[in-house]
């Protein structure tokens, strides 16, 4: 039985950018050919989420981030933070996602999250999701993503 990629979400044990490289980019070029076979005659084919990607929110926009460079986070079986980076998760309404910026305590990552979400904005609008930057709880940002028209 062969092992199905997942996308990091932000959530699970670091991962290894390096030894992953190759598999993000073949999962990042299947998700685009999706996306050119389901939105034949649209100007950008590949700025439209394909259905695919509707019904899998969370790990396609974790997808969009990972195979775009920007690091995920981690974290211990304990839930402690380990790295620095985005978390993806389902949003609190339906059809929405919400990533936000995380780390360790005294890693810093709530004084980088502004600007390292608005890269994470940049990332999800060029590929036709709708990322709006919201203060939360404790005044921390987070992104909530939604498909695009």
């Amino acid at each position: 039985m062969t092992d199905v990629f997942e996308p990091s979400s932000g959530d699970g044990p670091a991962v290894d950018a390096a030894g992953r490289a190759a598999e993000v980019r073949t999962a990042y070029e299947g998700l685009l050919q999706i996306r050119r076979l389901s939105a034949a005659g649209a100007p950008d084919p590949e700025a439209v989420p394909a259905p695919w990607e509707t019904h899998r929110m969370a790990r396609a926009v974790a997808l969009a981030l990972e195979a775009a460079g920007v690091p995920p986070s981690a974290a211990a079986a304990d839930g402690t933070r380990t790295a620095t980076g985005y978390r993806v998760q389902d949003g609190e309404r339906p059809r929405t996602v919400r990533v936000e910026w995380l780390g360790p305590p005294g890693s810093g990552a709530a004084h980088e999250e502004d600007a390292r979400l608005r890269e994470c904005a940049a990332v999800l609008t060029r590929l036709g999701w709708e990322p709006l930057l919201y203060r939360g709880p404790r005044g921390r940002r987070f992104l909530e993503v939604e498909p695009g028209a």
